[in-house]
């Protein structure tokens, strides 16, 4: 596997482990980085601790002191870790580098590398590009926000091999060098303000996608969003727009017939299995994205007369007694919350709740004209009830968790409802990521049968 060889620090400190801060401590000390690892959950009796350290990695767990940053000349931080940990802004003080791991990815892989960021739609794009590429002939390989660690699959790629790249916005804040031949911005609306602090800071956040773009590389964004037509200004690198709302000259659009990529017809609207026309932005950023890496027309219809959705991402789960139950379990704002609902006409139980984010959920309210009943669980069922109320739905049941949900809402729900799990919020109240919140309500679902 790859080692770093122009990486300029010699003495990293990994702040938090997890997926990918294992992943960065594993290359930082095969690439002969001094490593010091600070975590503030993990056990020295943990596997992979001991595997760390083994290796000669120092390891500091349960707090963060500041004598952590001794002798440190750039933090390599977790993602999900804010900025205002203590050890973070020591760091910044200290006017050193705060780098998330995909930003080592960016050392290692030097071919194409699409990366992909937005409010909502990341997981779906991502894996359809990665998907045209591959049923195109290309040897794509998908990595980052969606599971699979940047700097890892980086490791064992070759400079002719695409790398389809999923980002958020905590990872793009930490980035330096990284900058991908094709970027993909697909919307930005109001989220993570818990993190980020203002909706400036986080649109700035995913602004960053592009900030080391030149005219040698290209920015695929939508251009019926009018908060990123204020960043494009910025942009050095070749715009490409994609619209599900107008005819373009040059990029992706779709009209009722025919989806297009630079005024050529690439397939008929009609084939395309991917439900929800929220999911039509996706499909044409993707085949911006797939177009400019060499995919074919054949490989593009390949996967859109077959492709379903990704797992949580209003993905169908059973037919019980006629009830049809969906899990969108990746919905964690209420702009992922609302397009969900927007592919539905016939009723809704909608499953909803989660991390408190100090949000209200007014916002959802005009979505819920055709939700019969809401069941409501986590730290904001009470803001969800309110919504709930606001709304005018008659049937509003509070439960402790999505495998309560299931049963309450399959016993509110007649033939021919949907019972959609689309919670609007983050899982960490409660579970470690949305695929444990997912799996749960699946596994419930299942259980009714």
């Amino acid at each position: 596997m790859k080692r770093l060889e122009d990486f300029p620090y010699q003495h990293a400190l990994i702040l938090g482990l997890a997926k990918s801060g294992t992943a960065a401590a594993k290359l930082l000390l095969d690439s002969d980085v001094n490593v010091r690892v600070n975590d503030y959950k993990a056990s020295y009796d943990d596997p992979v601790v001991q595997e760390l350290e083994k290796a000669g990695a120092e390891v500091v767990l349960g707090g963060h002191p500041v004598s952590a940053l001794d002798g440190i000349d750039v933090m390599v931080k977790n993602p999900g870790i804010p900025y205002d940990n203590s050890l973070v802004a020591e760091a910044e003080k200290r006017n050193l580098p705060v780098i998330t791991e995909v930003e080592l990815a960016a050392h290692l892989h030097h071919g194409p590398i699409v990366g992909i960021t937005g409010s909502n739609g990341k997981t779906t794009t991502t894996t359809l590009t990665h998907e045209m590429l591959k049923a195109s002939g290309k040897d794509s390989r998908i990595a980052g926000n969606i599971g699979e660690v940047s700097c890892e699959v980086a490791r064992e790629t070759t400079n002719d091999q695409p790398m389809v790249i999923e980002l958020s916005s905590f990872q793009l804040m930490g980035i330096e060098k990284f900058r991908p031949t094709v970027a993909v911005l697909l919307n930005i609306y109001e989220a993570h303000l818990d993190y980020h602090k203002t909706l400036e800071n986080y649109q700035h956040a995913k602004a960053r996608l592009f900030k080391n773009q030149t005219d040698d590389d290209y920015l695929i964004y939508n251009a019926d969003d009018p908060v990123i037509a204020k960043f494009l200004d910025d942009a050095a690198s070749v715009l490409v727009p994609f619209s599900a709302k107008q005819e373009l000259e040059e990029g992706a659009y779709a009209d009722e017939q025919y989806i297009y990529y630079n005024q050529s017809p690439v397939m008929k609207r009609e084939d395309i299995v991917l439900v929800g026309e929220h999911n039509m932005e996706n499909i044409l950023a993707a085949v911006a994205a797939a177009k400019l890496n060499g995919a074919t027309n054949e490989g593009i219809q390949k996967v859109l007369t077959s492709f379903k959705g990704v797992p949580h991402r209003l993905e169908f789960v059973a037919n019980i007694k006629g009830r049809l139950f969906y899990n969108d379990s990746k919905a964690t704002n209420i702009l992922a919350t609302s397009k969900a609902l927007g592919a539905f006409k016939q009723p809704v139980i909608l499953l909803a709740g989660g991390l408190d984010r100090g949000n209200s959920f007014e916002e959802l309210v005009p979505f819920l004209d055709h939700v019969k009943a809401m069941v409501v669980f986590g730290e904001t069922a009470d803001k969800m009830t309110q919504a709930a109320e606001q709304a005018g739905i008659a049937e509003i049941k509070k439960v402790d968790n999505v495998g309560q949900a299931a049963q309450v809402a399959f016993d509110l729900s007649g033939e021919k409802d949907v019972i959609l799990l689309s919670p609007a919020c983050a899982s960490w109240d409660q579970y470690t990521t949305f695929e444990e919140r997912g799996h749960m309500y699946v596994q419930a679902v299942h259980k009714l049968k």
